[in-house]
């Protein structure tokens, strides 16, 4: 399948920023003087993992440094347990480091339940790719209805059979999150026809350089990025 070129993937700065601001002032890992190095990326898949022909794959194997969320039973999706899995992951990469996280329909959702649960957590970005709709799991009062204090982007698809095109904007909206879409796409996986997802690999790499750039460990107002090719 081919993919879209966008312009812009946005950063999310508007909505949460300065919620952003306020968990780096507490100190949450965040160290000045970081490079890029410092900053890795972890992947959080959904239900039944994501296998090898799947974009998550893909972006893993393109950051020799990445990490992936493995849960103990990918068949389950049990919102706590998958927020508590990411933070023991965390924990156990040690408190050195900054990270990224790129996730994946209900992998989006524990993302967005340890955020809520976790405001040291060292998560400092979030791309959230085709979320699973909450109400189908009875989680929605699980989730977060406020920013997710770091800055995020969603990504989503006209014809997801998982969530509905306004539902992702709407959770867009209520996580403070830059919400696009890549129109017919399906689920955005390898069902789908996404092996390779270069626009997640274009987020990952921005991002990277801009924190390894940013000389406090945040800042106030992030802006907005520009994916111009």
């Amino acid at each position: 399948m081919s993919i879209p070129d966008h312009d812009a993937l946005g950063y999310g700065a508007r909505a949460g920023a300065g919620q952003a601001g306020d968990r780096a002032g507490r100190g949450h890992r965040c160290v000045a003087g970081r490079t890029m190095r410092d900053v890795r990326l972890l992947i959080v898949p959904g239900l039944h993992d994501s296998g090898p022909a799947h974009w998550q794959s893909w972006l893993q194997g393109q950051f020799r440094d990445s990490l992936r969320v493995r849960q103990r039973d990918f068949g389950d999706p049990h919102l706590d347990r998958w927020a508590a899995r990411i933070a023991a992951v965390l924990d156990q990469a040690g408190e050195a480091q900054r990270w990224i996280a790129v996730a994946h329909s209900f992998g989006c959702l524990a993302l967005a339940r340890h955020l809520a649960l976790a405001p040291e957590s060292p998560i400092a970005a979030a791309l959230l790719v085709a979320p699973a709709e909450p109400e189908k799991f009875g989680v929605t009062s699980l989730l977060p209805h406020r920013p997710l204090g770091v800055p995020s982007t969603l990504v989503a698809s006209d014809s997801d059979p998982w969530m509905h095109a306004d539902s992702t904007r709407r959770w867009a909206a209520r996580w403070g999150s830059h919400w696009l879409t890549l129109g017919d796409a399906g689920h955005i996986n390898a069902e789908s026809g996404f092996g390779p997802l270069p626009l997640a690999k274009r987020w990952v790499t921005a991002t990277r350089q801009r924190l390894a750039r940013v000389n406090r460990p945040h800042l106030a107002r992030p802006p907005e990025w520009s994916f111009a090719m």
